[in-house]
């Protein structure tokens, strides 16, 4: 075992001395064979080290077009997405009729899927992401790639829909504190609807404005109470029109009743 930490140790010290050469050589032909060998080899940090100074050298030439490719792979391997979805957008631009832009195309979407974050955060990637796949898919819409793009869209539009959720049912739970956040709750969910009609959280996002829209108009002041007894009462069937079976049915017909009483007074 020690003979063996020992070998491995002047092979490591050789691979390193060797590696310190070429990075002070000024062979350029040789730093590109190297830098091709690192990348086969999956040692991303240093290839990516030789393609960064190849990227300036082999500008205009025949070989530029693959280091770049390349280095921008060798920065996705290292997980350095910000940087590489940077030499990925500026390839396309570049190199418009190269035989690698359909990848470069779905790897800007996949480093934007990449750096999208969880769904209680900033979601300004998201949107990139989708509307880089949904460029590639316009682009390239016979490309082998197209089924998984779609899949990480399907994926990132259910991160957004969350998000939207999130945001209702953080203005519900805030209820009167610091003014009426009902109200904006309302708005937060019916904007949710509109924009992803298909959501799983359609349900009780629906039953969260009925909710909002009784909770205001039973603390409602004297004139603005039948106005919004009666906007309640709408909302309560449209939802039971559209989930007869629905979990907050008991709820909701609770809240139909103490609805119409109040409303009594004004007929």
């Amino acid at each position: 075992m020690r003979k063996l930490i020992i070998l491995l140790a002047v092979i490591l010290m050789a691979s390193c001395s060797e590696y310190q050469k070429i990075l002070k050589s000024t062979d350029y032909d040789l730093k590109f064979e190297k830098a091709l060998e690192y990348y086969e080899a999956e040692d991303y940090m240093r290839a990516s080290t030789l393609f960064q100074e190849l990227l300036s050298v082999f500008m205009g030439t025949d070989r530029a077009e693959e280091v770049h490719y390349k280095y921008a792979y060798a920065l996705f391997n290292m997980r350095d997405y910000f940087s590489s979805v940077h030499l990925f957008e500026e390839f396309v631009k570049r190199y418009p009729n190269s035989e690698y832009v359909e990848d470069c195309r779905y790897m800007i979407g996949v480093n934007y899927y990449q750096m999208s974050p969880n769904p209680r955060l900033d979601q300004t990637d998201t949107y990139k992401a989708i509307e880089a796949f949904q460029l590639f898919t316009n682009l390239f819409p016979n490309s082998s790639k197209v089924e998984e793009a779609n899949k990480m869209v399907d994926e990132l539009r259910n991160k957004l829909v969350f998000k939207s959720y999130l945001n209702a049912k953080l203005y519900y739970n805030l209820g009167t504190y610091m003014g009426n956040n009902f109200d904006a709750a309302v708005i937060t969910a019916r904007n949710s609807l509109d924009d992803f009609p298909d959501t799983k959280y359609r349900e009780e996002l629906s039953f969260l404005i009925l909710d909002s829209l009784y909770i205001q108009a039973v603390n409602s002041v004297p004139e603005k109470e039948e106005d919004r007894l009666r906007r309640t009462l709408d909302e309560y069937y449209a939802f039971i029109n559209e989930f007869p079976e629905s979990s907050y049915m008991k709820d909701a017909n609770k809240i139909f009743e103490e609805v119409t009483k109040l409303l009594k007074k004004y007929n």
